[in-house]
């Protein structure tokens, strides 16, 4: 099983592209992951990339800048590529499955996901089209559980 669940911070705003030919979205972060544990009491951080596709890619790109706390579900990808120089280089990444803004905009938004790739756009709002910025926020004391 080959499955990662990050929380942490943007370390720059997200840069997105798209692919030649097909036109497919990517974006690619960075992002700050705080270790558990202080040495000689100094946070520590691992700093991750992240590869993003498709319509998440264009949300994560459009509402989300540099510093902003996001959680990322996907999996880990080893590839290599050779440099302009003539050697080989070794990539470790977390290709994105699920991406979760628990802070975008002005702050913390609560529990806002996006569709997996490949899910239609019916589901669990990845479709950011018209009526979008209409949308009221449900106050948490309404909610029975």
């Amino acid at each position: 099983m080959n499955k990662v669940v990050l929380i942490g911070r943007l370390t720059k705003d997200p840069e997105l592209r798209y692919t030649p030919g097909a036109g497919t979205a990517v974006t690619t972060i960075t992002l700050a992951v705080d270790r558990r544990f202080k040495k000689d009491g100094q946070k520590e951080a691992d700093f991750i990339p992240i590869v993003i596709w498709g319509k998440q890619a264009e949300a994560t790109a459009q509402y989300i800048t540099k510093g902003k706390l996001i959680s990322v579900a996907g999996r880990i990808q080893t590839r290599s590529y050779d440099a302009k120089d003539g050697s080989k280089r070794y990539v470790t990444e977390v290709v994105a499955e699920e991406v979760e803004f628990i802070e975008w905009g002005d702050g913390p938004r609560g529990n806002n996901n996006f569709a997996r790739p490949g899910e239609n756009d019916n589901n669990r709002g990845s479709d950011f089209g018209s009526g979008f910025e209409d949308m009221t926020p449900v106050d948490e004391g309404d909610i029975p559980f």
